[in-house]
């Protein structure tokens, strides 16, 4: 490992570097903390050792402000003044572990091993999660559209970093389920993931239930009460309908992401956090933004990984596959089988979905419930009229037209069913596969 030394005592520093190049390490000191400061920037080290008490900076300055400046290195604290209290500031600021002086020569070099075998480990994580990454998000989110698929890589990305994440989309599209599937895809995945909706709690309640309250802060506050910020802690916090925030409220969650610091309704001291914070809107945030119902600087800060979820609508290649999906989870909650007649599957392909994937969800569950048969028909599901057909207006009726059009819209949904498998296709459709391929050849699907 490199290894850069900081502490004002000389005779330490050449000790410890010593000790160190016996041990295989490549070390580098330095007396004064600012120009340590400045070298951990400016190099590339493995580790840092540094002294808590040491004129001009102490050593908490100094590892915030190396973190503060994206500083990656394993820090280690040493101090002769260490008490628990102070072990446990080091490590809410990013500390690896603290050393209290004096240590013993094989007490140094194993922390050292430790710190070293915990990195590889982290790094073959990472490996793998950038590779396997963009699968396993998918597991959570249905991809057959360019559109999904683009937006899934892009999730599969930001869930490897610390970034806030902003999701869009309209209501019903699955912006939890995304934003559930960057969470256990990050390394905070083994952390709690806390979920609110900004819009369902009375202004009244929401700071108490965003960042806890102290006993007597307010009438029937008749004990202490951590609140979602604590509840998260070291995890994600995903404030759904970030939108409708109140502005005082706005104001603090911006503090909060900008110093990592919460403070309880009633407290007189603040409390550090570390928080992953995903927010979902499905209102126009820079709208409202210019007509001052949300503060700039902060949609600036939330807005740093934008994901947008599009319309069903815009989609409808993704129809197929959800219905599948959603089949399966009915089929599993309902205790028994759950399948669609090719007219079903028609008609769920050709309505239009104003409320999205989950008016799709509960238009199957409904349907299973309500039917008390295995093999949903086209007259189970009630979705009214169809938005979504291929009519030619009001002053033409082209019978054949519309039929071919249905026909070829329920084979090419059934190909993507059956994953391409033409016998597949046709079992489910119940023709022979020779007629299968006539149609294929007929309307172009191949």
């Amino acid at each position: 490992m490199r290894i850069l030394i900081v502490d004002d005592d000389p005779g330490l520093r050449q000790s410890l570097a010593l000790l160190l190049g016996e041990a295989g390490h490549t070390c580098a000191a330095e007396g004064d903390p600012a120009r340590a400061l400045e070298r951990a920037g400016a190099e590339a080290f493995d580790a840092v050792l540094c002294d808590v008490r040491m004129p001009g900076m102490d050593g908490l300055t100094f590892l915030r402000r190396y973190r503060g400046a994206g500083g990656e290195a394993l820090v280690l604290m040493m101090s002769a003044y260490g008490n628990e209290d102070a072990a446990i500031a080091a490590m809410r600021e990013g500390a690896y572990d603290y050393l209290h002086k004096p240590f013993r020569p094989d007490e140094v070099t194993l922390t050292l091993r430790k710190a070293q075998e915990r990195e590889r480990l982290r790094r073959e994580v990472a490996s793998l999660r950038a590779t396997l990454g963009t699968g396993l998000v998918k597991d959570d989110g249905v991809a057959e559209s360019p559109a999904m698929r683009k937006l899934l890589e892009l999730a599969g990305r930001a869930a490897g970093s610390s970034s806030t994440v902003l999701i869009t989309g309209e209501s019903g599209t699955g912006k939890e389920v995304l934003a559930r599937a960057v969470h256990r895809m990050s390394p905070r995945s083994e952390a709690p993931f806390v979920a609110v909706n900004c819009a369902a709690i009375p202004e009244s309640l929401l700071e108490s239930e965003l960042f806890g309250h102290v006993r007597g802060a307010f009438t029937g506050a008749t004990q202490d009460r951590p609140g979602l910020f604590e509840a998260a802690d070291e995890g994600t916090l995903f404030l759904d309908e970030i939108g409708d925030l109140p502005p005082a409220l706005q104001a603090k969650l911006l503090r909060v992401l900008e110093d990592g610091e919460i403070r309880r309704v009633g407290d007189q001291r603040t409390r550090s956090v570390d928080v992953r914070v995903l927010a979902a809107t499905a209102r126009p945030l820079e709208e409202a933004v210019r007509q001052g119902g949300f503060r700039e600087d902060l949609f600036y800060r939330l807005n740093v990984i934008r994901l947008h979820l599009p319309p069903l609508r815009e989609r409808p290649e993704d129809v197929p596959a959800l219905i599948t999906h959603f089949a399966q989870e009915t089929a599993r909650r309902l205790g028994r089988p759950v399948s669609l007649t090719p007219r079903a599957l028609a008609r769920l392909c050709e309505h239009g979905w104003p409320g999205n994937a989950r008016e799709l969800r509960n238009a199957l569950e409904r349907a299973a419930t309500l039917s008390g048969h295995d093999r949903l028909d086209a007259d189970d599901f009630d979705l009214g009229a169809s938005n979504g057909g291929n009519g030619k207006g009001a002053d033409a009726v082209d019978l054949k037209g519309e039929v071919e059009a249905v026909e070829a819209t329920v084979i090419r949904r059934a190909l993507a069913l059956a994953g391409g498998n033409r016998r597949e296709a046709a079992q489910q459709l119940g023709v022979s596969l020779r007629t299968l391929f006539y149609k294929i050849r007929k309307y172009g699907l191949s």
